[in-house]
């Protein structure tokens, strides 16, 4: 299903009030991530970007990652081997769930750490201000292969 063409013109809006111009680059590269169920790769959404618009550059790609990154629009997703993937952001208290197979990702809520965090806080001293869960396992479809 494509993405709302409402959150996009906000997204861009949000890029334009940061200082970023509106283009067709950018809004081709918000496109992409909206459109993903996926995490994907700066060069992942650079080869799907010039499917759209072909003059569309790798370094717009990754500078525009960075200022979606930094406005909470995006956030990275940790692998194993980095942190070089690329989702839109979660709302409000969600967590990740990535399929590792086709890396297919979907968001769940409704855990309670609590328990775990007063556990750490009793343990290191640490007054824990956030965090962040993300698990890794098998989506229907590649269970079912």
């Amino acid at each position: 299903m494509p993405a709302d063409l409402q959150l996009i013109d906000e997204w861009l809006r949000l890029l334009q009030e940061s200082g970023y111009r509106q283009t067709l680059a950018r809004r081709t590269i918000v496109e992409v991530i909206l459109n993903s169920p996926r995490a994907l790769e700066p060069i992942e959404v650079f080869n799907k970007g010039r499917n759209l618009h072909s003059k569309l550059g790798l370094v717009t790609v990754y500078r525009t990652l960075e200022k979606l990154e930094e406005l909470s629009l995006v956030q990275r997703v940790h692998q194993p081997g980095g942190c070089n993937m690329y989702l839109r952001a979660t709302h409000g208290h969600e967590h990740l769930i990535i399929c590792t197979r086709c890396g297919k990702a979907d968001y769940f809520s409704g855990d309670d750490l609590s328990p775990l965090m007063n556990n750490v806080t009793n343990r290191t001293g640490f007054t824990i201000n956030n965090h962040w869960l993300q698990l890794f396992g098998l989506c229907p479809e590649c269970k079912n292969q």
